[in-house]
């Protein structure tokens, strides 16, 4: 019998940012039981103040298009505000993550062309042939976002659970506006992130390589006495 917390640990391990996909469509009832694994989450007196919308098909297609074409002509604007800058280690780590991507598909450092061009994938969902936005109660704040957070960490375990690959993506609600626009998102609802999934290309650059963890000495403090 295979111990629990080694199936845990391999999905944690084997969990990235999926960044390229395979071209066919994930079945929908693989995408319902994706869902009701996600439902699981805990949450702040099991107030669940999360809701999704997921596209496919060609509704993918249609917020693929709007979402490119609206972000190449309007800066990002959040229904949360974003961190104001990433200081010491994590500005460090921030770098380091984004120099990984760059050298998996090609960018040389200094190439702020070829990087935007990069950034941009974000609003073409990386290729992906579906698209989740999820949004939390707006009365909630802070702690709803906190209980939607909670919700994405156990869809994205929940996709490699599946064989599916995933990513979040804030960049997709730095355009709220086009995405409340788009699916008709009622005022009462915030836009936390997006996720793009599917099947992931394994062969594909982007997908080469995998960021690290920091050691529990970095964020652990030992209260003994």
């Amino acid at each position: 019998m295979t111990d629990s917390t080694d199936v845990l640990e391999d999905l944690l391990r084997s969990r990235w940012s999926c960044r390229a996909y395979q071209d066919r469509q994930v079945p929908h009832e693989t995408i319902e039981r994706l869902l009701t694994l996600a439902q699981r989450s805990a949450s702040w007196c099991n107030t669940q103040p999360w809701q999704v919308i997921v596209t496919s098909g060609e509704g993918t297609e249609k917020f693929r298009t709007a979402l490119s074409d609206w972000a190449a002509d309007h800066d990002a604007k959040f229904d949360f505000d974003p961190p104001a800058e990433y200081r010491g280690v994590y500005r460090e780590r921030r770098r380091a993550s984004g120099w990984q991507l760059y050298e998996a598909v090609g960018v040389a450092k200094g190439d702020r062309t070829a990087s935007a061009k990069q950034a941009a994938q974000n609003f073409r969902l990386f290729g992906a042939p579906h698209a989740v936005i999820v949004t939390t109660d707006a009365v909630h704040d802070l702690y709803g976002a906190v209980d939607t957070g909670l919700y994405v960490g156990t869809f994205l375990l929940a996709a490699r659970s599946l064989g599916l690959g995933a990513i979040p993506q804030a960049a997709i609600a730095g355009h709220s506006q086009l995405v409340r626009e788009h699916f008709a998102i009622p005022e009462d609802r915030k836009v936390l992130l997006g996720i793009s999934f599917g099947y992931p290309d394994e062969d594909a650059p982007a997908n080469g390589y995998r960021t690290a963890r920091a050691g529990l000495d970095e964020v652990v403090t030992w209260v003994d006495h």
